[in-house]
């Protein structure tokens, strides 16, 4: 690094929390050079088989890939690089790379990095942001016959000294797993979205990672000092020796606080005037497994089963795959609840073998429940799996994006047929599975009062909720000002919602980012919920602060808060009556 080198801080998007120091390693995976070579005739063949002998050289080495990966992150996780054994294997794509071989004389890298630009193009031509990401599958493929054609090896950073952070145009998904299991501790990448297989990769390994940061590369080389926080999805380059220090320092203070934090994981999530708050946890992966119980959570409040959609892409998973997942879940958390929402594709996590469509607003198209009845056959696998698996504990079902009430009655009549055909197969299920929805959706909200008599539960998922009553995106940095989770129109549809489902006598919980923030979680208490689903870290934090409060206070003001005309006085007043009501704790003590 050049001693004159400015510290620079880069803002991203936060996909894998947590935060990691050490060196640069920069990897740009476009930079491979390709060159049409012509052949004389009686080299065409020659070509030919030299092509199909590094077709086969990647399968092998793709498939040690796969296994190191289910043996480090687990075999759901590894049957990713199964997408891409296909490729290897699929006679459409590699008989065009021969067929341009043999019709243009050219060499077997340029058939093969021409042939792959014609698949790329069609994926390109897509809007939507998940099939996009797919290519990449494609892309890992056309980077291992590359590398087998041109005798290049694969970047090795076992032997480097210290922690090593990885800064890349993009990485696919097999070296994602190859270098987090050597001494890379976080990712710093340019491509990348949330629902990529890398973004999933990293944060089963637990490596903090940015994604969406433009060009660094361009800005950064091997051997440079880079922080990544994860957290605030923030990367900071050349950082000063002052800035590394209160970084090493931060670290050192999350662990120490974890460590005593976790020493209230038998202790009960009960306010100081004897009220017991449920914390659960929300999980994509069963790798998370461990940290529920680690960190001492009450059950799982929301697994997002579309996570094994799209683990398994381009496959479907079968119904024993979804039973055995959700059987495992289950016996883990007994007897605590699992409440497994049905698969949330659509918008932004689109699954292409589902929607065949193109959709010029996607986020408000066929997408949640919208789009699991659309297509039953695909659906019917999973609720058949959930009937069959809430044998083996205490499994609840979470529809997502409810609008209104014909959809809780279309799923009532489909789960119907589905449990006539469980028992004309003679298969054992359970047919009183509670069912809950999420309220997430404007429309939902506001007649709450009338699903709360068809359903079992509520979730609040304040993500969506906020987003489609204030319109905006929260991913959107241009109006990332409006996102006010205290906006008086949220917290009013949250008193409502609570209200209906105290009225109808349902449990309800909220399962959305308000929960696993020290600075609302207080006040969605007040407002009368007694069950947060919480990121399985922030179970520890949040049961020490409520430990340390009485409802009693938090509803007077909540009382307070709702009188309030924008959102910047209810956080003003929120934030000086929680340190107050903090400090009086601490004087009594």
């Amino acid at each position: 690094m050049s001693e004159r080198a400015e510290m620079q801080t880069l803002t991203g998007l936060g996909v894998s929390g947590g935060i990691a120091i050490g060196r640069a390693v920069v990897i740009e995976t476009r930079a491979m050079e390709v060159f049409r070579l012509p052949l004389p005739e009686e080299e065409i063949e020659s070509e030919v088989a030299r092509f199909f002998e590094a077709v086969e050289q990647a399968r092998q080495e793709v498939s040690r890939t796969r296994d190191r990966a289910s043996e480090d992150i687990g075999e759901h996780l590894g049957a990713i690089f199964d997408a891409h054994l296909l490729v290897l294997c699929d006679t459409g794509f590699l008989d065009r790379v021969a067929e341009r071989i043999r019709e243009e004389r050219v060499n077997a890298e340029w058939a093969v990095y021409r042939s792959s630009e014609e698949y790329a193009e069609r994926f390109a031509a897509v809007e939507d942001e998940y099939i996009r990401e797919r290519q990449i599958d494609l892309q890992d493929v056309v980077h291992h016959l590359l590398r087998r054609l041109k005798g290049i090896s694969h970047h090795e950073i076992s032997e480097v000294e210290g922690p090593v952070v990885i800064v890349a145009d993009d990485l696919t998904p097999s070296e994602a797993v190859r270098l987090g299991r050597g001494r890379a501790v976080g990712f710093a990448l340019e491509g990348g979205g949330r629902t990529s297989h890398t973004t999933i990769i990293a944060r089963s390994l637990k490596l903090p990672a940015v994604a969406g940061l433009g060009s660094i590369t361009d800005l950064v080389t091997d051997e440079d000092p880079v922080i990544i926080d994860g957290e605030q999805g923030v990367v900071i380059l050349h950082p000063t020796p002052e800035v590394l220090a209160w970084y090493g320092d931060r670290i050192r203070v999350i662990e120490d606080r974890e460590a005593t934090f976790l020493e209230t994981r038998e202790l009960a999530a009960r306010t100081r005037d004897g009220l017991d708050i449920q914390l659960m946890a929300n999980i994509d992966l069963l790798e998370e497994l461990d940290d529920v119980l680690h960190f001492g959570a009450r059950g799982i409040g929301l697994y997002r089963s579309e996570f094994l959609y799209i683990e398994k892409s381009p496959d479907l998973p079968s119904e024993d795959e979804h039973v055995e997942l959700y059987r495992t879940l289950a016996e883990a958390a007994a007897p605590a609840p699992v409440i497994i929402r049905t698969y949330d594709l659509g918008g932004r996590k689109l699954a292409a073998e589902l929607l065949d469509m193109h959709e010029d607003n996607p986020v408000l198209g066929l997408r949640g429940i919208r789009l699991t009845l659309a297509r039953p056959q695909v659906f019917k696998t999973q609720i058949r799996a959930l009937m069959r698996a809430a044998l083996y504990g205490n499994i609840q079902v979470m529809l997502p994006l409810i609008s209104g009430i014909e959809e809780v009655r279309a799923y009532r009549a489909f789960a119907d047929a589905v449990m006539e055909e469980l028992e004309e197969e003679k298969l054992a299920f359970r047919r009183d599975v509670p069912l809950g929805i999420m309220i997430e959706v404007p429309s939902a909200a506001l007649t709450a009062d009338i699903l709360a008599k068809e359903v079992d539960f509520f979730s609040i998922g304040t993500n969506d909720l906020i987003q489609y009553s204030l319109a905006v995106d929260r991913n959107n940095e241009h109006v990332a000002d409006l996102y006010q989770p205290l906006h008086p129109a949220i917290l009013r549809m949250l008193r409502f919602v609570i209200s209906s489902a105290n009225e109808a006598e349902i449990p309800i919980g909220l399962c959305g980012e308000m929960a696993s923030d020290l600075r609302y979680a207080p006040l969605l208490v007040g407002l009368g919920l007694r069950r947060l689903s919480v990121t399985p870290r922030a179970v520890p934090v949040l049961k020490t602060r409520l430990r340390e409060l009485d409802v009693s206070d938090l509803e007077e003001l909540v009382g307070k808060c709702l009188t309030l005309e924008t959102a910047t006085e209810v956080e003003e007043l929120l934030g000086t009556a929680l340190r107050d009501l903090l400090s009086s704790t601490s004087d009594r003590t």
